[in-house]
């Protein structure tokens, strides 16, 4: 019998979801380092058949051999993992933060772990110190990647308020003065951009950036219009049109992921605009198609109302 186990490093968090919103999937190699010792064939081969289907967005079927890894090892931490972060991206929140919360129980220093957790809840509009979920708390590890989290995502105050609550070392006041420089940059930057627009369109910021959206889309620069579009849904989050400008620039230089995952977060924000919403399936179905993913596009496709 051979076993396999698999170790996740300690990492820097590269990217935060999600605004949620935004969950990221790793490849095998970004993800673990993996090696063999004593577990039964049935399971590696489940398992990573399992990682090449979540690689090829076959969510359903990763689904399914994963929890055929769970018979086998009922208790396998990394697993529970895979499930939380494959039913993440399927929008099934609550499997996903069940899954999650047991990763973290099992291994509460584990950075990607913590992280995915923290991604389940804010998906679902909450926050962990919201949610009663028995976690410990008292863990210094657990609580320094959680601030640490929460910086990534520019989320400053929870950040800082974490910190607050941990005795004073070497990481703490490293962070702590991170956080503290990244909010004065902050403010001086959204001075800045707003100085500009009200100054390039005489309209308040939403318009003025809506104006220069649509003179780049026209000139097709794109690299520079997925730049300001990005800008814009972090100044404004709640505003799906900069959602979709980023979808499209990001289709037309061939990021086709990255745009069908800023492109369903615009329609969590998308409420009777129907010629907006028809533009997003639009660019849904046209990055499904350019990842061979047929049944996908049709579906988007058939979403889409005529006369608007």
């Amino acid at each position: 019998m051979k076993i396999l186990k698999i170790i996740f490093p300690l990492v820097v968090l590269i990217y935060p979801l999600w605004g949620v919103g935004q969950v990221k999937d790793m490849d095998i190699e970004e993800s673990a380092d993996v090696f063999l010792e004593e577990y039964s064939d049935t399971f590696q081969e489940n398992f990573f058949e399992a990682l090449k289907q979540k690689g090829i967005e076959n969510y359903d079927k990763a689904i399914n051999l994963l929890l055929e890894c769970k018979l086998i090892d009922a208790d396998n931490t990394v697993v529970d993992h895979e499930l939380a972060k494959v039913y993440l991206v399927e929008k099934q929140y609550s499997m996903a933060q069940e899954y999650a919360v047991s990763a973290v129980l099992s291994d509460p220093g584990n950075l990607w772990y913590l992280n995915t957790l923290v991604s389940c809840i804010q998906m679902q509009g909450s926050s962990l110190d919201q949610m009663n979920i028995n976690l410990p708390m008292t863990n210094n590890t657990l609580k320094g990647n959680l601030a640490l989290i929460y910086f990534k995502q520019k989320n400053y105050d929870k950040a800082l308020s974490v910190l607050s609550d941990m005795e004073k070392s070497t990481y703490t006041e490293g962070l702590k003065a991170k956080i503290e420089d990244s909010m004065k940059k902050s403010v001086v930057h959204i001075k800045k951009e707003k100085v500009v627009v009200r100054q390039e369109t005489g309209k308040n910021p939403i318009e003025g950036l809506k104006q220069q959206l649509a003179d780049l889309m026209v000139k097709k620069e794109y690299p520079e219009l997925t730049k300001l579009s990005a800008q814009a849904m972090e100044d404004f989050p709640a505003q799906p049109y900069f959602y979709y400008i980023n979808g499209h620039a990001l289709n037309k230089t061939s990021k086709f992921k990255a745009a069908i995952e800023v492109l369903e977060t615009a329609l969590d924000y998308m409420l009777d605009d129907i010629p907006l919403l028809n533009k997003i399936y639009q660019e849904l179905a046209d990055a499904h198609s350019a990842l061979n993913n047929p049944s996908k596009a049709n579906m988007y496709l058939r979403k889409i109302k005529p006369g608007f």
